[in-house]
């Protein structure tokens, strides 16, 4: 990932609907949800959600896919995944004592944190 879709990515999470809607589908990953359920699960109107999902897709940490008469839309993990990779590509310089537990909160067997 370069600095311009890091920036892009970043940019896009930083609103509290966008932020929480990428949260969701990334729970629901693979399989994503479909557009209605996230605008009840927002509480905002479609138009509304379309906008904010529209900002998601552009950097890239969105898609949607047809699914019969539903658009499903799904977290691109592999993005999430290079965005976070960039931000720690650096991190600690080198020393592995002091990245231990940043890794091991990213691990999957971690409990969530909020």
């Amino acid at each position: 990932m370069d600095t311009e879709s890091a920036l892009a990515a970043l940019a896009a999470l930083a609103h509290p609907t966008r932020l929480a809607t990428f949260r969701l589908l990334v729970r629901h990953a693979p399989e994503g949800l479909s557009t209605g359920t996230l605008v009840e699960a927002a509480g905002l109107s479609q138009s509304t959600l379309s906008t904010h999902l529209a900002v998601l897709v552009k950097a890239g940490l969105v898609s949607a896919h047809k699914q019969g008469r539903q658009q499903i839309q799904r977290a691109e993990i592999s993005a999430m995944s290079a965005l976070m990779l960039y931000l720690v590509r650096d991190c600690c310089d080198g020393r592995a004592d002091l990245c231990a537990p940043l890794l091991e909160t990213l691990s999957c067997c971690a409990p969530a944190a909020d």
